[in-house]
């Protein structure tokens, strides 16, 4: 066995994916992978609302009405996501640039923002059609988990919202997190760089992909198996504020801060657990609430008559 060539050889993965999914002739941009991600995250969440649906975890509830319920949440996701990160995250760059409020296939969504505008979306759908804007919401919390998953997934493919270094010699090298010094280098340079393993000491978390399993896959089982069995109202959404609330609170420790933001107090707060804390109190308040909240039993939809045709 040669053990130089094991020595040398590259301790770390270097980031090389292309974000654009799909390119088109007609428009330079073509398709990013990031919004093919939210297509992924929608549909998923539609496909196991239905299977919901037809179970009758949403008395009253057939088919079309949840059709509804899934269209304004959709907008309350791209609406809210994008206003929120916009405002918090580059309200100055939005001025120079308006149409950055547009670009959502290029990154850029808050999690909080898109949280806010489906509860709205919610509480709109919900007094429509008389029911209780939170047996609205336990129905839906086990439906979101995937579509973080996906976003986070989409982050990691677009090389952004990358975490710290990890001092080590593993972790991700991602070209958008190397210092100035490298910008005259192309793909092939870094390529080149890589193998002789000169960018392992840039080598970061790959906290999107942290993100995507705590905050997507482990909260989705968690979520999804404590909601089969009918439970108390507000327990559900209790518990997936509270879970994604401390999942992304942990994960921040490792995560790079927005460079426009920086940490915000005491050299590690950040913008993102700063809005995730509500969510914490929130969801112990939701499921102290629930201790003596009614519980929400199956009703399947009623089955539609068709009249029947005159002869």
């Amino acid at each position: 066995m040669n053990l130089n060539v094991m020595s040398t050889a590259p301790q770390t993965w270097l980031h090389d994916i292309n974000p654009i999914a799909v390119p088109l002739p007609f428009w330079p941009h073509g398709i990013h992978w990031y919004g093919l991600m939210y297509l992924a995250g929608f549909m998923t969440a539609w496909w196991l609302g239905t299977r919901r649906i037809r179970a009758g975890r949403l008395p009253g509830v057939g088919p079309e009405a949840f059709g509804d319920l899934m269209f304004y949440a959709i907008l309350g996701v791209v609406l809210g996501g994008r206003i929120w990160y916009v405002l918090f995250y580059a309200s100055e760059s939005v001025f120079s640039d308006p149409l950055l409020l547009l670009r959502i296939n290029e990154g850029g969504m808050s999690f909080h923002g898109g949280l806010l505008g489906v509860m709205t979306a919610v509480a709109l759908w919900s007094r429509k059609h008389r029911l209780h804007v939170f047996d609205t919401m336990d129905f839906i919390a086990p439906l979101v988990p995937p579509g973080l998953m996906f976003g986070r997934l989409g982050n990691f493919i677009g090389g952004e919202l990358w975490g710290k270094y990890t001092g080590g010699n593993w972790g991700v090298v991602f070209p958008s997190g190397l210092p100035a010094q490298f910008d005259r280098y192309d793909m092939q340079g870094l390529r080149d760089l890589h193998a002789t393993g000169a960018l392992d000491q840039y080598a970061r978390h790959p906290s999107q992909l942290y993100e995507a399993g705590l905050e997507g896959l482990v909260m989705f089982v968690v979520i999804w198996l404590f909601s089969r069995t009918p439970r108390r109202r507000y327990a559900v959404s209790g518990l997936f504020a509270l879970l994604y609330g401390c999942f992304r609170i942990l994960i921040e420790f490792v995560r790079v801060p927005d460079a426009q933001l920086g940490y915000l107090a005491f050299g590690w707060v950040t913008m993102g657990q700063l809005q995730s804390l509500p969510l914490v109190i929130v969801g112990l308040v939701l499921l102290w609430l629930s201790r003596r909240a009614p519980v929400l039993e199956p009703q399947l939809p009623p089955v539609e008559s068709k009249e029947e045709e005159p002869a």
